[in-house]
């Protein structure tokens, strides 16, 4: 299967050239040229398998320069470090009502369903395209894929990784797992300013040509893993295909039923992953996109305006403060009939004028799939002291925000076509705000917090995050976003003389 930039058609390459790459030449994302499609007989063995079958499977499809094999090896490593029986289990907490819960990997956040599969995909590509060069992965970081990438590639052989963050852009939980993280081939830079403003600077790098050579003389290629990687978006779309397998095999919904998914909503590409998975052949009803007071998302499907000249919120449920999403540069491409040079152009105008507009057709097609609504941080706690208190269960701030926007989309269109809130992160990686929630009482020290909501819920701490507080703090620096480059140039070249 060939990769097709959604800048310029005619950018073609494997699979395995796409992962090592991150970024097409022109700027642009790569896509399957076309999509496979499963059957009914392939969706019905597939409910049989357990999840890294599964996972194995459905890349094999996607990834055909990757072995069936080889990847099942890559699957079973990467889950076989996810605590408890399944990786991803789905959870029944109201009638018709499921939470898939996409944080028992090392990091306690759903970024590690693929992170811990992508040093695998990337390191075997590195041997199929033939790269002599060290692959230095460089990741913007909203909270939680910065610690899964870290985690991931620490210490991988051929590969070094780089990661910035806002510097108060992310939770207390989130900022202290990057700056304790160990590995050799690591480093974590804090950036003044937010998410955007961090996303943007990674990506003028990719997109420099006299930067690149300073780093290929170091001995290095860049690459992401950046959801803009699509070695980081097909393992995504694995759980959303073993999720309706979930619901088959138990008897929930027979094969070809139709159901819903939410997701909470930043950067687009989880609800994206859900979107391939319905093209290859899920039963989506509804895609109901989940956002905060940052709605950008929620506008744009409203209006088909996307503008980022607005007002920037930092919420309760950091990972989500994105006003930028670079993965609806996907949907656009799909929307408007894979028209590359129609999304080249509105790229560039979202990055000369800060805004773009579909056309009334395409706008029609996406209201015929995607619902939206977003939650403010008052709505997103009275929604875990809710979970908690109606079902006993524990949301994260962000899996709040999707199950507040589904209750009120369940409530405005009466639809009760079976639901999956997709749930993104553990809740004590944000304890002082679901303590809050929860117990009406403020602590802001977020080890005093965790204790506190252990106490208050008796929700189990998971491992990764209980030893936190006493792990060594490796990296502090902050800089300005304009030091970003250097701070890359500089670190290859330290990196080349170890």
């Amino acid at each position: 299967m060939n990769y097709i930039s959604t800048r310029d058609k005619s950018e073609k390459c494997s699979g395995a050239e796409a992962i090592v790459r991150g970024l097409a030449p022109d700027g642009g994302l790569y896509v399957p040229e076309s999509l496979p499609r499963l059957s009914k007989e392939d969706f019905i063995n597939l409910a049989k398998e357990d999840y890294p079958t599964r996972a194995a499977r459905v890349l094999s499809l996607l990834l055909s320069d990757y072995s069936f094999d080889e990847l099942l090896d890559y699957t079973n490593k990467a889950y076989s470090r996810f605590y408890g029986d399944d990786p991803c289990p789905l959870v029944n907490i109201d009638e018709g009502v499921y939470v898939l819960e996409l944080w028992h990997g090392p990091t306690c956040a759903f970024k590690d369903m693929a992170l811990t599969m992508l040093p695998h995909l990337l390191g075997a590509a590195r041997k199929k395209v033939g790269e002599k060069d060290k692959t230095l992965i460089m990741v913007a970081t909203s909270g939680d894929t910065g610690k899964a990438a870290l985690e991931g590639f620490k210490d991988v052989d051929g590969t070094n990784i780089i990661v910035f963050y806002p510097s108060k852009g992310v939770s207390d939980m989130q900022k202290l797992q990057m700056k304790t993280q160990t590995g050799e081939n690591v480093c974590v830079c804090a950036i003044e300013g937010n998410f955007d403003d961090t996303q943007n600077a990674v990506k003028n790098i990719f997109a420099d040509k006299a930067i690149n050579e300073e780093i290929r003389a170091c001995g290095f290629k860049l690459s992401s893993a950046n959801s803009i990687n699509w070695g980081r978006l097909a393992p995504q779309i694995a759980y959303y295909i073993s999720s309706y397998c979930d619901l088959i095999e138990s008897g929930k919904i027979e094969y070809g039923d139709k159901v819903n998914f939410c997701v909470p909503s930043g950067n687009f590409g989880n609800i994206l992953a859900a979107y391939y998975a319905m093209l290859m052949g899920v039963g989506v009803n509804r895609l109901i996109c989940a956002s905060n007071v940052n709605h950008v998302l929620t506008d744009f499907f409203k209006t088909g305006v996307y503008d980022i000249n607005r007002e920037f919120h930092k919420t309760i449920s950091p990972s989500m403060d994105i006003l930028i999403s670079s993965n609806l540069e996907r949907l656009l491409f799909e929307v408007s009939g894979r028209d590359d040079k129609l999304t080249a152009e509105r790229m560039k105008a979202l990055k000369t004028a800060g805004k773009y507009s579909v056309s009334e057709k395409e706008l029609a097609a996406l209201k015929a799939l995607f619902s939206v609504g977003y939650a403010d941080d008052e709505e997103t706690k009275d929604t875990i002291a809710f979970a908690m208190e109606e079902y006993g269960y524990l949301m994260d701030t962000h899996t709040a925000v999707a199950y507040d926007v589904y209750c009120d989309y369940a409530d405005e269109t009466g639809d009760r076509t079976p639901t999956v809130v997709v749930s993104t992160a553990n809740a004590y990686k944000f304890p002082a705000d679901v303590y809050e929630a929860v117990s009406g009482t403020r602590i802001d020290d977020a080890f005093e917090a965790t204790q506190k909501l252990n106490e208050e819920t008796g929700e189990e701490i998971p491992e990764p995050l209980s030893g936190l507080k006493e792990r060594p703090v490796r990296f502090e620096e902050v800089i300005d976003r304009s030091e970003i480059a250097k701070k890359v140039v500089d670190y290859c070249k330290q990196a080349a003389n170890k």
